[in-house]
């Protein structure tokens, strides 16, 4: 039996980016039919209930239909360590992050964090991401496990590391040439779930394993890449120092054979003219980590890239300190206002559904609400606390009525949330 969402709906039918708010759609009381896993139509609550009367029928009254929340840059190995007290980036790993991914060598304890982190990211609208696992492989396997049983679309790979990590967080240019290869194969394309070719970035890779993991991709080119790209400046010197030989930041994975459409990099803050250049040529995916960014003092995006390039928005946790897009859309309206560029909340939204999405290059699948997508929705309450509600109130159009929510919403603002064409959370009384 089909099912007929009704209530307020959100969707795009360009990019506000750059055509601005008038690129989105909103019908104040539309409806989104779903049945086997898709949008089958969306249009006037009224007109499809006439439509579809033997529709089954959830009436959300005034809250948001959204499409669920895209996540493009996550560790969920980090889940236990999100909002561990304040260090650089370099300190951040040693101190943290290494310890921490050392007990991956466990299959269990990965099973364990990766239910946790997937029902915590469920639980705040989120319904699909691009996450780093760890070197053991035991990681992918407990993550894309925990995901396709849940239904999700879900991204993952197997970070490689060959030097500057402790003993056991080390793998060799071969064995994560192999080990990459045997989890893609396993699971690159299985029910929702997609493989990517993940070197953590080139200060823990030789420029002998970032040129394997190359080779492997140009084997699976349908496949994503994702690394991380020129986050803070002691990081760039680093490189400098490990890469005597290359222009840039980006060159060390250029010249392996890791930039081109589907390179997916985290943060890219820092960036020079050639290598801002040469990501637009090559078609490659920025993914903005604001919360992530300003906790760990890295620096701040600059936004206008997002009208040239693929650009999409992430927690990062657990460097980022929040598993909310909403709290990643406020930080990054707070950003961009550093940098004196005020960002519409259609974008804010935009960037957190489609951006994401297209940063994944996954448009054609998640990210909107439109005939044929596949059925990830977000049920938003709009009034979920008395301060959002004082708020909403107040709003002449739509927009003023998401932004408070946008700026203060947290997961008690997810009244529901649907994953390939099913409820997967009740969260609350539907607003009236």
């Amino acid at each position: 039996m089909a099912d007929l969402l009704l209530g307020q709906v959100l969707s795009f039918a360009g990019d506000p980016m750059i055509e601005g708010p008038t690129a989105a759609r909103h019908a104040s009381h539309g409806g989104v039919l779903v049945d086997r896993g898709r949008i089958v139509a969306v249009g006037d609550a009224t007109t499809l209930r006439a439509a579809h009367p033997q529709a089954r029928v959830t009436d959300y009254g005034r809250n948001l239909i959204s499409a669920g929340f895209i996540d493009a840059h996550v560790h969920y190995p980090q889940t236990a360590i999100i909002a561990s007290w304040g260090k650089r980036l370099i300190d951040w790993l040693n101190s943290y992050t290494f310890p921490e991914e050392m007990r991956f060598a466990d299959a269990d304890y990965a099973m364990q964090i990766a239910n946790r982190y997937l029902d915590l990211a469920i639980a705040h609208g989120t319904t699909s991401m691009c996450t780093y696992a760890t070197i053991h492989p035991a990681s992918v396997d407990a993550f894309f496990a925990a995901a396709r049983a849940r239904s999700l679309r879900a991204f993952a790979g197997k970070t490689c590391m060959d030097r500057n990590a402790p003993d056991g967080l080390r793998d060799t240019v071969q064995s994560a040439y192999d080990d990459s290869k045997r989890l893609l194969q396993a699971w690159h394309g299985v029910d929702r779930l997609s493989y990517v070719i993940t070197p953590r970035f080139s200060p823990t890779s030789t420029p002998e394993q970032l040129q394997a993991l190359g080779a492997l991709w140009t084997e699976y080119p349908d496949c994503l890449m994702q690394t991380h790209l020129s986050e803070q400046t002691d990081e760039i010197a680093w490189v400098q120092d490990l890469f005597p030989q290359s222009r840039d930041y980006l060159d060390t994975y250029e010249a392996q054979g890791l930039l081109r459409t589907g390179a997916v990099y985290g943060h890219a803050i820092h960036l020079t003219p050639r290598e801002k250049d040469r990501l637009h040529e090559s078609g490659a995916s920025l993914v903005h980590c604001p919360t992530s960014n300003t906790f760990i003092g890295s620096g701040l995006f600059d936004m206008t890239l997002a009208q040239t390039l693929r650009v999409g928005l992430a927690t990062d946790t657990g460097g980022g300190s929040s598993f909310s897009m909403l709290r990643t859309m406020a930080a990054t309206y707070e950003v961009a206002q550093l940098r004196g560029q005020a960002l519409h909340p259609s974008q804010l939204w935009w960037l957190a559904t489609v951006g994401s999405a297209r940063a994944l290059h996954a448009q054609t699948r998640i990210g909107n609400i439109a005939p044929g997508m596949e059925a990830d929705l977000v049920i938003v309450n709009l009034a979920s606390t008395p301060a959002i509600e004082q708020a909403t109130r107040r709003a002449d159009d739509i927009w003023q009525a998401i932004f408070p929510t946008v700026m203060l919403g947290d997961d008690r603002a997810i009244a529901d949330v649907w994953i390939a064409g099913r409820p997967a959370l009740r969260n609350g009384p539907v607003a009236p």
